[in-house]
């Protein structure tokens, strides 16, 4: 049987991370995801691998989740969950487009993208942030490591300086779930019930 050390360590780790982090960015992303929610904008989730299924997974959190009603959650999608346009993207216009070309096409001004990457540097992520910038989509990068290119190129970075894949993406779950408690106890007066 293992040591239990190890699982300590591990959980160390995270922990430092969550108790010295500013919570302000993530603070600025549920006012922004409480806005579009209220206006009834769009909110868009992408990553890759580990942050793939996150994207997913949160999209879910967000559409009905939130808000536990037919019709009263946030209008989220994961641009990571349809295979099918992945793969004729990826194979038309190279799999660094397969999310620019999806946010050309569903987003609107105003509207809000979510990205999360462990290393800030992967170029679909890159050049979906380039593309929501032309559009006028709000953007946010949930970022590990030194935060890469996306960093800079987000609007609003939440930025967890950690060499760690598994702890980036599993505080990209923790900001997810955060956010999704923080508006399922602020739902918009045009929602809440």
């Amino acid at each position: 049987m293992p040591q239990t050390g190890f699982f300590s360590a591990y959980a160390d780790r995270l922990s430092s991370v969550l108790a010295t982090f500013d919570w302000t960015p993530v603070a600025q992303l549920a006012q922004a995801m409480h806005d579009a929610w209220a206006a009834g904008q769009q909110v868009f989730f992408c990553g890759n691998g580990g942050s793939a299924g996150n994207a997913i997974h949160l999209a879910n959190d967000f559409v009905y989740g939130v808000a536990r009603t037919t019709g009263g959650g946030i209008r989220a999608l994961s641009l990571s969950a349809n295979s099918a346009v992945i793969t004729c993207l990826a194979n038309d216009e190279g799999y660094d487009k397969i999310y620019s070309e999806q946010l050309a096409v569903q987003a609107r001004a105003g509207d809000v993208l979510i990205v999360l990457s462990g290393s800030g540097n992967s170029p679909n992520i890159v050049s979906v942030l380039e593309r929501a910038k032309v559009m006028g989509v709000h953007s946010y990068a949930v970022l590990g490591y030194s935060g890469g290119k996306c960093k800079a190129l987000a609007d609003v970075a939440i930025h967890f300086p950690i060499d760690d894949m598994q702890i980036s993406e599993d505080l990209q779950l923790v900001v997810g779930h955060m956010l999704m408690q923080w508006l399922c106890a602020n739902k918009p007066k045009a929602v809440a019930q």
